[in-house]
């Protein structure tokens, strides 16, 4: 709650005094503010001994950074534009993400299902966080100016969605790994794990095409003229273009889904892994 108010006071002064040089407190606040915290929140919650704090403290921050960039430059490399881009920025993204968490599990001896899960937690928070500084970074330049209002909607946006995104996913990733590592006594690549990784990089990509999911829903809902023609010319119209209640309720509607069906397979798993394993041991 500090931090959120911390946030607050932050815009109404920037709002207040027109001072650019508060413009970094308020993005690194509102982008920050979700990820940490819910990272606090794991380790309170559901302590370890395996994994250190600080082991998962360089996850969220090296973790993230480097996920971040890998996928950067692997987005530059591979994506081109066509009906199945989001697919392959959440199968880029995971991949990232993945590669990171490889490396800050590097030299844990032990492994459980647990810290994997907040292990993998961590560095997908981490990714959320410089991730969401960026997008909101990019949101305070209009075509009018600089706009704080803007960047306060985005950062109030991605920090909302914040719990059931990149944290999420990389969570139950992190799971998988560390029950496969379990079991084969180091982390090696599985079916498994290959399984979770298309699942989840699908999950990503739905909801990244899901403004455009319920663009089409809208027209077809509404029976609309220019279905036909958009579909011939392989168009879609800007969401001011539809009927706005019936688009937002299509968008958040589809992202409550599929938030709720990753939350419920984190659930199983956290379920699974408490069931599953054993009394810790030390880190090495």
């Amino acid at each position: 709650m500090s931090g959120l108010l911390l946030w607050i006071l932050s815009v109404v002064v920037t709002g207040l005094t027109g001072n650019v040089n508060l413009v970094p407190t308020v993005i690194l606040l509102g982008s920050f503010l979700v990820p940490v915290t819910a990272v606090a929140y794991f380790l309170d919650h559901a302590p370890t001994v395996t994994v250190s704090r600080q082991r998962i403290f360089f996850a969220f921050v090296y973790g993230g950074v480097l996920g971040v960039l890998a996928a950067a430059v692997l987005e530059a490399w591979l994506l081109q534009d066509g009906p199945f881009l989001y697919l392959a920025v959440g199968l880029i993204e995971e991949l990232a993400k993945l590669f990171a968490l490889l490396l800050v599990a590097w030299g844990i001896r032990r492994h459980t299902m647990k810290d994997g899960i907040v292990l993998g937690a961590a560095v997908g928070f981490g990714f959320a966080a410089f991730e969401s500084s960026g997008y909101a970074l990019n949101a305070l330049f209009t075509m009018r100016g600089l706009s704080l209002l803007n960047l306060v909607y985005t950062e109030a946006l991605r920090g909302v969605l914040a719990p059931v995104g990149h944290g999420l996913w990389t969570g139950i990733l992190g799971g998988v790994l560390f029950q496969v590592a379990a079991r084969k006594g180091r982390i090696r690549f599985s079916r498994r794990l290959l399984g979770a990784y298309l699942g989840v990089s699908l999950l990503h990509g739905l909801w990244d095409s899901m403004r455009g999911i319920a663009i089409l829903l809208t027209l077809f809902a509404t029976s609309s003229p220019a279905l036909a023609e958009l579909n011939r010319q392989g168009l879609l119209p800007r969401a001011e273009g539809v009927v706005t209640w019936i688009f937002l309720s299509f968008e958040f509607g589809g992202m409550a889904i599929l938030s709720v069906v990753g939350l419920l397979v984190l659930r199983s798993a956290w379920r699974r892994a408490g069931r599953a394993d054993s009394s810790p041991a030390g880190e090495g």
